[in-house]
């Protein structure tokens, strides 16, 4: 059984002037630091839906460091993502991604922001489970296609039917994306209300009820 924020009825505005003034999340987000004794957060799910820019906000609160897979295996290689992609295949990409996140969550508490692909690794999944809680960041395909068509670099996208390859990677992926120890839905309010809801959840799951995952 999976749990989700449910959507909220204020407006956006309304809503980020409450979360960011409330003093509170800044409690719970102390809370939820401590009860990870350690271990870092990963955001898991399909491109777009806002691991990076959600993720670095939850970092904030959290005051822990946030790190890009793709960034840093963008470092590591000297070439981007897609020309990874356009010069040596995916499979190759995939074996990069598994080294660099096992190295990034070698190196100490952090959120770290995955993928799309990551989680499907198998490999992948046992490195995050040993030092991390994972959640799975989802979205409706509707959410996901508005914020995607934002970037027009994604090598998965480069296609005349983009958002019949993400319905594909939802239907694939989204059944090893409920591996992920918790889930949050996201929905269209502002960054800042989102990062605040998780640090919510994380404080529901792990401070409140430490001994319950989900499953599905």
């Amino acid at each position: 059984m999976t749990s989700a924020i449910s959507d909220q009825t204020e407006s956006d505005g309304l809503l980020e002037k409450q979360t960011t003034k409330n003093p509170s999340i800044e409690k719970i987000a102390l809370d939820v630091k401590k009860a990870l004794n350690g271990r870092s957060i990963v955001f898991i799910g399909i491109m777009g839906v806002g691991k990076s820019t959600i993720g670095r906000r939850v970092a904030r609160l959290l005051n822990m460091a946030f790190v890009d897979a793709d960034a840093e295996i963008e470092l590591a290689a000297d070439f981007t993502v897609s020309e990874i992609f356009e010069k040596f295949g995916e499979p190759y990409f995939r074996t990069g991604e598994r080294k660099v996140i096992e190295r990034v969550l070698g190196q100490g508490q952090k959120l770290l922001a995955t993928g799309g692909g990551a989680f499907v690794d198998p490999d992948t999944r046992d490195t995050i489970a040993k030092s991390a809680v994972s959640l799975w960041l989802d979205a409706d395909i509707d959410l996901v296609m508005q914020r995607v068509s934002r970037r027009k670099t994604r090598p998965l996208l480069q296609n005349p039917n983009p958002r019949k390859i993400i319905e594909q990677l939802m239907e694939t992926r989204n059944p090893i994306y409920a591996k992920a120890d918790y889930r949050f839905i996201s929905h269209d309010v502002s960054r800042d209300v989102i990062a605040a809801e998780i640090i919510e959840l994380l404080n529901e799951k792990l401070v409140l009820s430490p001994d319950t995952k989900e499953s599905t």
